[in-house]
């Protein structure tokens, strides 16, 4: 590493320190069949930044995007428009370039808009108060349960099974790591899971999410009653934070912990990255919260001004008593959403997510019209599940070579479970086109007759 400096003595001493005898060892949880044995040859050593230009771009045409092809992709990244302003807006240099803001007195731009956002979620989820944003959703929803396990005394987690396999995984691997039981559910396909007689004296949560992994819609107000009554959390999650706009709060829900996905709002897929979670919580759950929380106050004149009002030392510092150790609060992505939110206002909002839906009946009523396709949803925002007559992985593909991305298949995040493997996910949003709905049924109709 040329850029590092470090002399081959300086690396001995730090190997010898951790107790390793060379850099291979550190990659030894990897597996050795995805380990690279050689350089990787896609570019020459040596090239100029012309050529080099040149060859990225051409590698990068390979790739079929959302705006290059009719996409119904979704899974929990969704493909929405974002205004030319929030862009504009978050690569001005004192945004893109600004750090944690530890010193109030030349951080009131950072702050101020960090309290709007707390603001937003907080109006969003129908909760009381909202931190600064999270790393993203799925480990958003790895900290509630780690925070209901701290605010209960427990160590068991029920997770739904309409609950995003990746956030379902993230969880388990923090269970792993912290010493606590997690109890999945079955693939909930159907919407038909009964979760209350899961909950028990040892039980600290009981994790679920609206709308479901397979786009089914539920009220857990009931739930809630039931995991109040054995002195359990309920912990609501979401990953389509349009949903939002059109939806019972989960806060009206009786929920203790809201957490979930906001890139939707401002945030572009970028190829899965990054995006940005957002959290918040009963008042009372306050201190238990991770992350940090901006406050408004005034100054000695008596001007409006913010502050840090909630930030753990220990989170930086004894990570051991840490209520969170992931630091990044990806707050380039939060101020995006803060900016595409404010712009929408209220009724933008409210607009935008029932075009959400409508555009997604339209497709779902066209799309049970077909031979070899079964829409299994009674209720859905903007996503849903399909039954098709044959593999959706392989259909997927041939889509794919029509120049269709034709949605998910479920089966790409459910490896182990062969029985869904006829399952796709369809997401609609507002980008999505009746050219695009057309080439969807014509795809379709062609691959599976």
């Amino acid at each position: 590493m040329r850029y590092l400096p470090l002399s081959d003595g300086d690396r001995k001493e730090m190997l010898e320190t951790i107790g390793v005898s060379s850099i291979d060892d550190l990659y030894c949880d990897v597996p050795a069949d995805v380990l690279l044995d050689s350089h990787v040859q896609t570019l020459p050593t040596v090239r100029g930044e012309l050529e080099v230009e040149r060859a990225i771009s051409a590698m990068a045409k390979k790739n079929t995007g959302c705006n290059s092809a009719p996409s119904f992709l979704g899974a929990g990244l969704y493909h929405h428009h974002v205004p030319a302003t929030v862009d504009y807006m978050i690569q001005r240099g004192e945004f893109l370039t600004s750090y944690t803001p530890y010193q109030p007195e030349v951080s009131q731009g950072t702050l101020q808009y960090l309290f709007e956002f707390q603001t937003q979620v907080a109006m969003l989820t129908g909760m009381d108060v909202a931190n600064a944003s999270m790393y993203d959703g799925a480990t958003g929803c790895a900290e509630a349960v780690l925070m209901a396990n701290r605010v209960t005394k427990r160590n068991k987690a029920i997770l739904s099974g309409g609950l995003h396999p990746h956030y379902r995984d993230v969880t388990r691997t923090h269970a792993h790591f912290n010493d606590f039981e997690v109890v999945s559910a079955e693939p909930d396909v159907d919407n038909v899971e009964d979760l209350i007689d899961l909950i028990d004296d040892a039980t600290s949560c009981v994790v679920v999410q609206t709308p479901s992994f397979f786009g089914h819609l539920n009220d857990y107000t009931k739930l809630s009653e039931a995991c109040h009554a054995k002195k359990a959390l309920l912990v609501v999650v979401f990953t389509e934070v349009l949903s939002l706009g059109a939806l019972k709060t989960p806060g009206e829900m009786g929920a203790d912990i809201v957490v979930g996905e906001g890139q939707s709002v401002g945030n572009a897929l970028n190829f899965g990255g990054p995006t940005v979670g957002l959290f918040a919580v009963r008042q009372k759950y306050l201190r238990q919260m991770p992350g940090r929380v901006c406050g408004e106050t005034v100054d000695a004149d008596g001007r409006r001004g913010w502050v840090l009002t909630l930030s753990t030392r220990e989170q930086h510092i004894r990570r051991e008593k840490a209520t969170s150790n992931i630091c990044t609060n990806s707050g380039l992505c939060a101020l995006a959403f803060n900016i595409h939110m404010t712009l929408l206002g209220e009724e933008g909002l409210t607009k935008l997510s029932a075009l959400n839906h409508a555009r997604a009946c339209q497709v779902a009523d066209k799309l049970d019209t077909l031979d070899g396709v079964e829409v299994l949803n009674e209720t859905f925002f903007n996503e849903f599940t399909v039954r098709l007559s044959k593999s959706a992985t392989e259909v997927i593909d041939q889509l794919a070579e029509r120049g269709v991305l034709g949605g998910v298949p479920v089966r790409r995040l459910y490896q182990d479970r062969p029985e869904l493997d006829n399952l796709l996910l369809v997401a609609v949003t507002e980008t999505t086109t009746d050219e695009d709905i057309d080439a969807l049924m014509a795809g379709l109709t062609e691959v599976l007759s």
